[in-house]
C-alpha cells in the first residue's frame, strides 16, 4: 500500500516534541513515511539525553545547526533551530517530496529571543504564501476555527467587520466543507440584542451574505456563547466559530484536551500541529509517560 510522505518539524529541541517523535516512530511510520528534519549530530544528542535508541527507518532531512541542548530551558538556539526545521519541512512540501506539515511544538520565547518576529507557525505561514490562514483546533467530535487569535482582548471589537467576516465564512467553507457552522457572537448572551453590545448585528449580516452567496444554510448564530458548547447544544454541531481565542480553545481543551490537534486552512498547503506546548515541566524527565493522541491525530488528518 501506498504511503504518503509527511514532512515533520521537530519543534524545539529543549521541549518534548522530539521525545513524542522518536517515541512513536513505528505507530506514525505505519500510516505515513515520515521525513524528520534534524540532523544527525543534534538526533544523537537527544537520544544520549533521553536515554533512547534512534529506531529503524528514521528518515531526516538535514537540517542545518549545532548547539547543546538545554533541556527545558528557553534558549534562542532551539528557537532558531525550531524555526529552520519548519522552514525545511515547508520546502519538502513545496518541493513536492513530501504531502503536508506536521509540527511538533515550538516555544514563543524562545523565538522571540532568536530574533524571530513572528508570534507562531500559522504567522508565518500567512507571511509565506500571502493567504489568510484559519487557525482551527479540535478532533472529530468538535472542531473549533477562530476569528481572532493572538490578539488583546481590547482590540476583539475592533475587528468584528462585515466583509471581513464575509471573507472568513467563505474561506472556511472553501477550506472544510461542513454541512452545519455554530458561530458564536460577541458579547454575553450575544449581546441580547443591542444591550449588552450590538457587534452582533454585524455578525449576522454577515452570515446572511455568506448562507446566501451559497444558497444553503450553513452558518447559524449568533450563538450564546455560555450555552454553545452545553452537551444538549453540542451534540448538533462539530463546527463551531468563536470570535476569539479563549472563547472557543477555553472549552475545546476542557473537553478534549489530549485528542485536539491544530490544523491550518485556507492555505495552499496542508500543516497540522500537536495541540500542546514544548512542556518543559516535564521534558526530559525520566517516566514522564506522554500522551501521544494529539500526535497521532495530527498524522492522521494529513493522510486521510
Amino acid at each position: 500500500m501506498f504511503k504518503k510522505t509527511i514532512a515533520i518539524s521537530v519543534g524545539d529541541l529543549s521541549g518534548v516534541g522530539i521525545q513524542l517523535a522518536l517515541q512513536n516512530h513505528k505507530k506514525v511510520f505505519k500510516l505515513c513515511d515520515p521525513m524528520y528534519c534534524i540532523n544527525k549530530k543534534l538526533l544523537k544528542q537527544t537520544t544520549k539525553l533521553l536515554n533512547m535508541k534512534i529506531p529503524k527507518d528514521f528518515n531526516i532531512y538535514e537540517t542545518k545547526g549545532d548547539f547543546k541542548i538545554k533541556p527545558s530551558k528557553v534558549s534562542k538556539n532551539s528557537g532558531l533551530f525550531s524555526y529552520n526545521s519548519f522552514l525545511d519541512a515547508i520546502k519538502l512540501v513545496k518541493d513536492k517530496k513530501a504531502i503536508g506539515v506536521c509540527t511538533l511544538p515550538i516555544n514563543k520565547e524562545s523565538w522571540s529571543r532568536a530574533g524571530i518576529d513572528y508570534v507562531g507557525h500559522t504567522d508565518m505561514l500567512r507571511d509565506i504564501f500571502k493567504k489568510d490562514a484559519i487557525m482551527m483546533l479540535g478532533c472529530p467530535k468538535m472542531y473549533v476555527a477562530l476569528y481572532t487569535e493572538h490578539i488583546a482582548l481590547k482590540e476583539v471589537a475592533s475587528t468584528i467587520k462585515y466583509k471581513k467576516l464575509k471573507q472568513f465564512f467563505k474561506d472556511f467553507y472553501k477550506s472544510e466543507k461542513p454541512k452545519k457552522v455554530a458561530v458564536l457572537g460577541l458579547n454575553p448572551h450575544a449581546g441580547d440584542n443591542g444591550v449588552l453590545g450590538d457587534e452582533e448585528k454585524i455578525i449576522k449580516k454577515a452570515i446572511k451574505a455568506i448562507n446566501r452567496s451559497l444558497g444553503k444554510e450553513i452558518f447559524e448564530g449568533c450563538m450564546v456563547p455560555d450555552i454553545a458548547f452545553s452537551p444538549s447544544f453540542r451534540k448538533n454541531y462539530n463546527y463551531f466559530i468563536a470570535m476569539y481565542h479563549d472563547q472557543g480553545l477555553a472549552p475545546l481543551k476542557a473537553l478534549y484536551f489530549d485528542e485536539s490537534v491544530n490544523v491550518s486552512l485556507n492555505l495552499p498547503i496542508l500543516r497540522t500541529s500537536v495541540d500542546h506546548g514544548t512542556a518543559f515541566d516535564i521534558a526530559y524527565k525520566k517516566d514522564n509517560n506522554l500522551s501521544n493522541i494529539s500526535y497521532i491525530n495530527a498524522i492522521k488528518k494529513l493522510v486521510n
